[in-house]
């Protein structure tokens, strides 16, 4: 269990970034501070397109959440989409290099390496190692070994891997935006901490995010990740839909499916009609409310349809957990008894439940915290690298430190003083002094990393 207070998640989404500031203290996690940001086009289905783009929304987001949870951030946990993102079994086995037999760090990195050598494909990368469980000379189900006696140490994992150049992408956002990745973790693993209950994690769930630019669907089992697949249809292709149909800007689209949408004609219970904009006409056009209705549900029918056929793939709808919706796009009226009817299994709906983020579109950003923080030291230690493992561990993963915004020091206000009372002999000095002290004053309220990014703008 993560002890330190201050943690951060950054969520890379089709329509939005997202960053949490989220502070862990007496076992409860509470959110200080949000910052929200339009892509810009940046993001397509989930993917990275445009690094400039995605660089620029998150900085701003960062520095929203900065604004509001008085913090300075430097370290972030990232998630990464589950497009074409594979998890297999994985196992090492190494003789404890100790004298005394004595399990250390040193072992567990060694059997934690080993359990990675295997052939991967050049265009993939390993992403995450998860141990499931450690056996010392035979003696199986160990959770961590460190501190035990033994001569034979093995480990049986889920090594999840990804396509580099999704993982290269976030990298580079990341870094250019001038943050540290402190942990990437597998999104449907973060979703499931808050959608899921540790029994429907246990026993078997259908999770659907049904997000902007694509509808992500996993099977959680045994608290893993057993089947992932991506549709690529998501809450903007129902937006495109209704501005083809009724000829209207996809401004206008949007508010009438935020506004006046349903999943189901069957909801409809009146004949009401909703005054919409329509390219080329000069006054609104009226338009009934079914009619609406219709081209939403046509749109979701067919993503659910396709869902659907993929899950029969593995048989995942037979587990007893059902399905849980989440993200953005789940929020249109009767989606839910929609879904029931396509799937015929329960179904229910997931929003997060704190304050100010009560909107599914925040469950897997509120998912990435709960997730690291809720780890235990072992898991959080095989996702360091070696360099990281030889200092304090628990240190590694506080991904930023809650302080208040530095003044300028002593020196440098008694400096100023100085130049002020000699401003009529050496006027010219003085107002690069003032210039100096004023840009060190700024540096020191916005933080280490924008000024990072104003030195490489300045080199470039």
């Amino acid at each position: 269990m993560v002890e330190k207070s201050v943690h951060v998640s950054l969520d890379i989404g089709t329509s939005t970034i997202k960053v949490i500031v989220s502070e862990f203290a007496r076992n409860q996690l509470n959110v200080i501070g949000v910052g929200v940001e339009p892509t810009n086009n940046g993001v397509s289905r989930g993917i990275i397109v445009d690094i400039d783009a995605t660089v620029s929304a998150i900085k701003k987001a960062v520095y929203k959440a900065e604004q509001r949870a008085n913090v300075i951030i430097k370290n972030v946990v990232v998630g990464v989409p589950s497009n074409q993102i594979t998890v297999e079994p994985c196992q090492g086995m190494i003789a404890v290099s100790s004298e005394n037999r004595e399990i250390t760090n040193k072992d567990v990195d060694n059997v934690i390496s080993a359990a990675k050598v295997r052939s991967v494909p050049p265009e993939r990368e390993i992403i995450s190692i998860l141990p499931e469980e450690f056996i010392v000379d035979g003696f199986d189900g160990i959770r961590d070994p460190r501190g035990m006696i033994g001569v034979r140490l093995e480990l049986f994992a889920h090594l999840i891997t990804g396509p580099k150049t999704i993982i290269h992408n976030i990298r580079r956002c990341v870094e250019k935006a001038g943050l540290t990745i402190s942990e990437m973790v597998l999104q449907p693993l973060a979703n499931s901490k808050v959608a899921l209950s540790a029994g429907e994690r246990s026993f078997g769930t259908v999770l659907i995010d049904m997000g902007g630019g694509q509808t992500s669907v996993s099977v959680i089992h045994d608290d893993q990740v057993k089947f992932a697949f991506i549709d690529q249809q998501g809450g903007h292709y129902v937006t495109k839909d209704i501005s083809t149909v009724l000829n209207t800007t996809l401004e206008n689209a949007e508010m009438l499916k935020r506004e006046f949408g349903y999943a189901r004609v069957a909801d409809i219970t009146q004949a009401r009609y909703i005054p919409v904009e329509t390219v080329g006409q000069k006054d609104p056009i009226r338009v009934e409310e079914g009619y609406l209705a219709e081209i939403i549900e046509a749109r979701l029918v067919q993503t659910f349809e396709n869902v659907k056929r993929a899950l029969n793939s593995v048989d995942a709808l037979s587990l007893p957990g059902g399905v849980v919706l989440t993200g953005g796009a789940a929020l249109i009226p009767g989606i839910v008894e929609l879904a029931e009817d396509i799937f015929n299994v329960p179904v229910k709906l997931y929003v997060p439940e704190q304050m100010g983020l009560r909107h599914p579109s925040y469950t897997q950003a509120l998912g990435l915290v709960h997730y690291t923080v809720n780890l235990d030291e072992i898991h959080h230690f095989a996702q360091l690298d070696s360099t990281q493992k030889q200092t304090n561990t628990n240190q590694t993963h506080v991904v930023s430190e809650r302080k208040e915004r530095p003044t300028p020091p002593k020196s440098e206000q008694v400096q100023t003083e100085k130049t002020e009372q000699t401003k009529s002999k050496h006027e010219t000095s003085t107002q690069e002094e003032t210039v100096s002290h004023k840009k060190g004053s700024f540096f020191n309220r916005i933080g280490d990393g924008f000024k990072n990014f104003l030195n490489g703008i300045g080199e470039e």
